[in-house]
């Protein structure tokens, strides 16, 4: 497979156009990776409103009825609830490893076992989240496919 890339206007709009012979599970692959890396949310840090692009969130928590959004290095609060980022989110390199944790499976760099069947996930960042036994079997089907 070729790769081309070719250098447009800033007046035009971006694209991206895929030539093959027939849709198979790579074409697909690469479909929803190139989806994935689209979009961003609204946010909030200390009363002002930012756009956080996708591949920016390492994970997103719910703590005591309140959401936020963990960045690198920097944390927001956003006025979804965590079942509407996971419905916002499907379909997207993003996973619920817990009742209350949504992970960027992009800025994972390990998981290990933990204890009572639960597993620990670290982030590229530093960051270490858990991963409940519920949610076990859907992590290991999502990073197998």
């Amino acid at each position: 497979m070729e790769i081309e890339i070719k250098k447009i206007p800033e007046s035009e709009k971006e694209y991206i156009e895929i030539g093959c012979h027939k849709t198979d599970d790579n074409i697909n692959e690469i479909v929803r990776f190139i989806k994935s890396r689209q979009g961003s949310v609204e946010a909030f840090l200390e009363k002002e409103q930012f756009q956080i692009p996708l591949t920016d969130i390492y994970y997103i928590e719910s703590v005591d009825d309140k959401t936020f959004i963990y960045l690198k290095e920097d944390c927001f609060q956003a006025k979804k609830r965590l079942v509407e980022f996971e419905n916002v989110l499907a379909g997207r390199e993003f996973l619920r490893i817990s009742k209350s944790v949504i992970v960027n499976i992009m800025k994972i760099t390990a998981i290990k076992p933990a204890l009572n069947g639960r597993f620990l996930c670290l982030l590229s960042n530093g960051e270490k989240v858990i991963i409940s036994r519920k949610f076990v079997p859907d992590v290991k089907e999502k990073l197998k496919g």
